[in-house]
């Protein structure tokens, strides 16, 4: 699940940026309205975070131009505006749902939760792959009966190969799987990444294994043999 946050203030992303990640899901924060429409135009969002009060203009006017062009990406509004008329003209402007600041946020997540939900990507079959399972919807990785605990960006790297198990992924897809927009990896975090997740599935049991396809990128797939993992770079 891939989350747009559209808010200019470096404090409340920070903190909203922790609880999402944590949650499973990747963020990209912007802190504009131009930044937004760049943003949307060249990526797609499973829900749409957005503040109203921006520097340079007002988040509705954001919200009418995705509705406008046929997007039914969800957006929950999370503004300063409280009053009962500036609720209803962010619901009639196209909002899905609308959270008053301050908020708590186990209730910022669960209303996010319900919201993706209703994604399409929360409606695609659970992953599969070696003794794995990966549920899109709920974020959780398990090998059997055995919940398996993988930080964020480990994680993301295990949903991507196991989208694409049994083929090659492709070394940039995946460094733009694990970055924020608009930010570069550093030379050697993809190689770190597929190095810590190897030795975290290897300690499982998982059935699968991570080859390295030089030139290309990485490929999951199902051990042959209890020896499987000779032979990886």
């Amino acid at each position: 699940m891939r989350l747009l946050l559209v808010e200019d203030s470096a404090r409340l992303v920070a903190l909203l940026g922790e609880a999402v990640r944590e949650a499973g899901w990747r963020l990209d924060a912007v802190g504009s309205l131009a930044e937004a429409e760049a943003a949307i135009a060249t990526t797609s969002f499973d829900l749409i975070l957005l503040d109203l009060g921006l520097p340079d203009g007002d988040g509705l006017d954001l919200l009418r131009a995705i509705r406008r062009a046929v997007d039914a990406t969800p957006v929950l509004i999370l503004t300063a505006r409280g009053t009962v008329e500036e609720r209803i003209a962010g619901l009639d402007a196209g909002a899905d749902d609308y959270l008053v600041k301050p908020f708590h946020h186990r209730e910022f997540l669960a209303r996010c939760r319900a919201m993706l939900r209703r994604s399409p990507t929360a409606l695609q079959p659970v992953l599969v792959a070696g003794r794995l399972a990966y549920d899109p919807a709920t974020a959780v990785l398990t090998a059997g009966e055995e919940t398996v605990a993988l930080p964020p960006r480990e994680r993301a790297l295990c949903e991507a190969l196991m989208r694409d198990v049994g083929h090659v992924v492709p070394r940039r897809r995946l460094e733009t799987t694990l970055s924020d927009y608009d930010s570069e990896l550093s030379a050697n975090a993809l190689d770190l990444a597929v190095s810590r997740l190897r030795k975290r599935l290897d300690g499982i049991g998982s059935g699968v294994e991570i080859a390295t396809v030089r030139g290309l990128g990485y490929l999951m797939r199902e051990c042959v043999s209890e020896n499987a993992a000779e032979g990886r770079s």
